[in-house]
């Protein structure tokens, strides 16, 4: 039994790794081909995609209630909910994507101007402002449709998606930067063309491949009258865990407002580090998905006890990797960063921030997987209600204090960061070994499932 049980956690999780492990690195491969263009364009995206990222954490409300949902229903086995809960969801998402695109284009230049940008800064942030978050929609179907497909266990299908994204995306940015083949020389334009070209391509293929996994066709009438019962149970997780998302980035948007104040270079630093750092948190990441449709399904099949003791096999595993993979990156982070860049001031704060990466790295690990087990289980509003008081109560004021006001800069706002990430961590910790998350399950079953505890 063990050895099947690891292997089902194994089989849904080493897909969403390498998928995780793709969409890290297209942001990185965005970055370093940038660095051709100038260290300026390199700092104006990465403002611009905090901006973007603040728009995924809207479209996932959906996407993420869709997908435990989904996977609740899986374990439970109703093939009839689980198609009238992705109708709903995907409808729900193309509007409020549509939406989302037309305020980011229409309210580009005051979004941008909260951040203190030169001229040049600007300019190159206002043109891929207006490609990329124009075409918004798109990237809220591509979540949408994802999450879904992974709840019922096509995680491999998702992967196989991401990876050909990518691929196009690289040939894409290549062409455009480089000015091969023919293609014009666009830089920071030809940088968005192609990242939304490609997100266009994706959501495309994604829906093809959705209709030909379902056990039970969607059904038109599906996607003209929203049915209340299953939106509420998709709102009932989407709601608090958006939240709970909306927060650490608008917090991180703050504290990307605070980095601007200390200059151009501590903003490029800081974008070259966070990207760096996020090759530490990948497995992080790729376990907490595979957690929560995991989770998800085990809950839906009513074994709670497996439930409760897979999620403490998950959190080992990934805090080891997680370490490791940091530890290595630490050490070799001089080398790293002299592919972006020969300046020796971001170099010499960006080792050091990798190296408080390391400790940071636990808390974040512990967050990411601990929040996505308990969402799956239903318990949605407790992380967000942490994540509010700690986020700003005390990673926001406490950037600023150390960051700017006593002079630390990166130093003193990553060691902000760290305190709250650990904080919240540890409380999570304590509230899946409460098991108070048993109480709020979603589905219920048709017959009563009893667990080898």
């Amino acid at each position: 039994m063990s050895a099947s049980k690891k292997l089902t956690l194994f089989a849904i999780t080493w897909p969403l790794f390498i998928e995780v492990f793709l969409h890290t690195f297209m942001r990185f491969a965005d970055v370093f081909m940038l660095s051709f263009v100038s260290d300026d364009a390199v700092a104006a995206i990465g403002v611009v995609n905090q901006i973007m990222v603040f728009t995924f954490v809207l479209f996932n409300f959906t996407a993420m209630g869709s997908g435990v949902v989904v996977a609740q229903f899986v374990g439970a086995k109703k093939p009839k909910d689980i198609s009238i809960t992705i109708a709903n969801a995907i409808v729900i998402n193309l509007l409020f994507g549509i939406l989302i695109s037309l305020l980011v284009v229409l309210f580009r230049y005051p979004f941008l101007h909260l951040f203190n940008l030169s001229a040049e800064l600007l300019e190159y942030a206002n043109i891929y402002m207006l490609i990329v978050g124009g075409t918004l929609f798109t990237q809220a179907m591509v979540l949408t449709i994802s999450s879904v497909l992974e709840a019922k266990g096509y995680t491999k299908d998702v992967m196989l998606v991401v990876l050909g994204m990518n691929i196009l995306n690289i040939i894409g940015n290549y062409l455009f930067i480089f000015g091969e083949l023919g293609v014009p020389q666009l830089g920071v334009t030809g940088v968005a063309i192609s990242t939304a070209a490609c997100r266009t391509l994706a959501m495309l293929v994604l829906f093809l491949i959705l209709y030909r996994r379902l056990d039970i066709k969607l059904n038109w009438n599906d996607f003209i009258k929203l049915k209340l019962d299953y939106v509420k149970k998709i709102m009932n997780i989407g709601v608090p865990a958006a939240g709970e998302h909306l927060s650490h980035n608008t917090s991180q948007l703050m504290i990307t407002v605070f980095i601007t104040l200390l200059g151009a270079t501590a903003l490029t630093t800081n974008v070259y580090t966070q990207n760096l750092m996020a090759l530490m948190t990948v497995f992080s990441m790729a376990m907490s998905k595979g957690m929560q449709i995991y989770i998800g399904q085990l809950v839906g099949a009513g074994k709670r006890e497996e439930a409760y003791h897979q999620m403490y096999r998950g959190l080992k595993v990934a805090l080891i990797i997680a370490l490791t993979v940091g530890t290595i990156l630490a050490f070799s982070g001089e080398y790293v960063l002299r592919i972006f860049t020969n300046e020796e001031e971001i170099i010499s704060v960006g080792v050091a921030l990798l190296f408080i990466g390391v400790i940071m790295e636990p808390g974040k690990t512990m967050n990411l997987v601990i929040i996505s087990a308990l969402r799956a289980a239903g318990d949605a509003k407790f992380p967000v209600i942490m994540g509010v008081i700690s986020m700003w109560g005390i990673s926001v004021p406490l950037a600023y204090l150390l960051g700017v006001y006593l002079g630390y800069g990166l130093i003193g706002i990553w060691i902000a960061m760290v305190i709250d990430e650990w904080l919240r961590g540890i409380l999570m910790f304590f509230r899946w070994r409460s098991r108070k998350w048993e109480e709020k399950v979603l589905v219920e079953q048709t017959k009563p499932a009893h667990s080898g505890a």
